[in-house]
């Protein structure tokens, strides 16, 4: 029998992984008790677990990961998925010591690097622009191959389902690079209300988040990452959903023309 942690399991990939592997789920949020940030209660979550997915949801705190991955191997975890980005493989990224914590534990392991989500335009980051009708990002005329987190949750479940995917490392992302201007457009469209990409400037950008109390740290670390796309960074296509799934990436037209804007914009 498996039994699989899902760390982040109520979040925008965790909460689709355990609607994947179904009953061999069990969900490590903060809504069912769990910390990560309070190593002393993560005992009763691993006891049993055979396999993990693991989610750091604060890169400043990506430390935590690597004494997470000992002790969930401790427990008797043979199996481990774990949620990287783009780059983690280089020396200095937040998530490279979970990657070599991941990759030296001694059991089976895979790393997803996804891009930048779709996701975010409609249950993340970038909702409220949408919903309030102007995107304000310090983008540029920047592209993003944006990938789903519908195929991200399939391919997490494969490899903490079998042993197929050991040792892989999937670059994750979308079929096509789209811009910003062209995504507010698709999905205007699809909504039936107006709505604007804005360009902002990446120092305004990070002041507006502060304003709104976010750490100037992790403010500056989201604006260079978006403004590296203005340069023409990030928007190179990988084809790790075809080689983990055999099938192509979902299209982001797929993904707007299967959320139901109507309903979330009223």
């Amino acid at each position: 029998m498996q039994n699989i942690l899902i760390l982040g399991g109520t979040g925008k990939t965790g909460r689709r992984v355990a609607r994947h592997v179904g009953a061999a789920g069990r969900v490590a949020a903060r809504a069912t008790g769990f910390d990560l940030g309070e190593p002393a209660g993560w005992a009763p979550f691993l006891d049993g677990a055979t396999a993990v997915y693991l989610v750091e949801p604060n890169l400043q705190a990506a430390a935590r990961i690597p004494r997470f991955v000992t002790d969930a191997v401790a427990a008797g975890a043979r199996r481990l998925v774990l949620l990287s980005a783009p780059r983690a493989g280089e020396p200095g990224h937040p998530l490279h010591a979970a990657e070599e914590a991941v990759r030296t534990a001694g059991v089976g392991w895979t790393i997803l690097r996804p891009n930048w989500f779709a996701q975010n335009f409609s249950e993340g980051p970038w909702w409220p622009g949408i919903r309030d009708g102007v995107l304000a990002l310090p983008a540029g005329a920047g592209r993003v191959p944006f990938v789903d987190a519908e195929d991200i949750a399939e391919v997490a479940a494969s490899a903490l389902t079998g042993d197929r995917h050991d040792g892989r490392i999937y670059e994750l992302t979308g079929p096509r690079a789209v811009g910003f201007a062209e995504a507010t457009g698709l999905i205007a469209q699809a909504s039936g209300r107006k709505i604007d990409y804005v360009d902002v400037a990446p120092e305004a950008f990070v002041e507006r988040q502060t304003a709104h109390g976010v750490p100037v740290a992790v403010a500056r670390l989201l604006t260079g990452l978006l403004a590296d796309l203005r340069e023409g960074r990030g928007a190179d296509l990988a084809d790790g959903v075809e080689r983990a799934l055999g099938r192509p990436a979902r299209r982001f037209e797929d993904f707007v023309a299967g959320t139901a804007w109507h309903r979330d914009l009223s």
